[in-house]
């Protein structure tokens, strides 16, 4: 059953284009304008949104996104409010992928059946939990893929090569291939050895590749746009966002950041037609 993030990453492959992927904490800056935020994505450039469900332990998150989740629970967020944000974006916006990304304990409290249930009744349509690894796809997995949702994969530079045979094999909706050692936002991105990673990575699946966690540059986005089918920005994003305190604001703030890699993908592919 083919949902959103099948669709978009379809037709941009075939408009030879690298989809731009933006993370936020919902949240944050403050739960009040979680929807604004989202919005101001789409309208600066953004093709999916991940939209991290705050964690008071988000241990594959840098300093960035761990603040941005200490603000959001500060104020009062939580996953339910979070599916309640995306169901109201959802009724001004059918047509915009939306991952959400966290950890298993929230949502294991709520029960991962009511999870399901109540992430496809608001509009979402993929899953990525950074503690629900592949090995539990006939657990968490076949709920999830119950209700419509793909579950998304991490991958890194240190996968052995037997789980990434499995990943690659199980993957649904896109991989995310983690570009650093380390945490999100963290360290230098050597582009060359990211980009050819990805390029055997793409070989050995049937599934998009997306690449994240260290891409903070328009000219990093381009470096990797040839070699991978969409480039998640995040760190770099949040800590901007972080300072709006309007609608107003975050679109401006959201069209500053993602504006550029917009432009430099685009010109990615213009130079492929050319």
């Amino acid at each position: 059953m083919s949902n959103r993030i099948d669709s978009r990453l379809a037709e941009l492959g075939g408009q030879g284009r690298c989809a731009l992927i933006a993370f936020i904490t919902a949240g944050d800056p403050a739960p009040e304008l979680t929807v604004a935020a989202m919005h101001a994505l789409v309208a600066a450039g953004a093709d999916i949104i991940e939209l991290g469900m705050p964690f008071s332990d988000p241990m594959a998150d840098g300093p960035v996104i761990q603040r941005s989740s200490e603000r959001a629970l500060a104020k009062g967020m939580t996953l339910r409010k979070t599916l309640d944000a995306l169901a109201e974006f959802r009724r001004s916006d059918s047509r915009t992928p939306v991952v959400l990304m966290g950890y298993l304990n929230p949502i294991e409290y709520m029960g991962m059946d009511a999870f399901a249930e109540r992430a496809s009744a608001a509009g979402a349509d993929g899953v990525l939990l950074v503690d629900c690894p592949v090995e539990e796809i006939d657990t968490c997995g076949e709920t999830l893929s119950g209700h419509g949702l793909r579950q998304i994969f991490l991958l890194s530079p240190t996968t052995s090569a037997q789980r990434t045979e499995q990943i690659c094999a199980q993957g649904q909706g896109f991989l995310y291939y983690v570009s650093l050692k380390g945490i999100t936002g963290a360290g230098s991105l050597a582009t060359d050895e990211v980009a050819a990673s990805l390029r055997a990575l793409r070989a050995r699946t049937r599934v998009p590749v997306a690449v994240g966690f260290g891409i903070k540059t328009a000219e990093q986005a381009a470096a990797l746009a040839n070699a991978a089918d969409a480039v998640v920005i995040g760190s770099a994003l949040v800590e901007q966002l972080a300072e709006a305190s309007s609608a107003e604001q975050l679109a401006a703030m959201a069209g500053e950041v993602l504006a550029p890699l917009r432009r430099a993908l685009d010109d990615v592919r213009d130079s492929r037609a050319a």
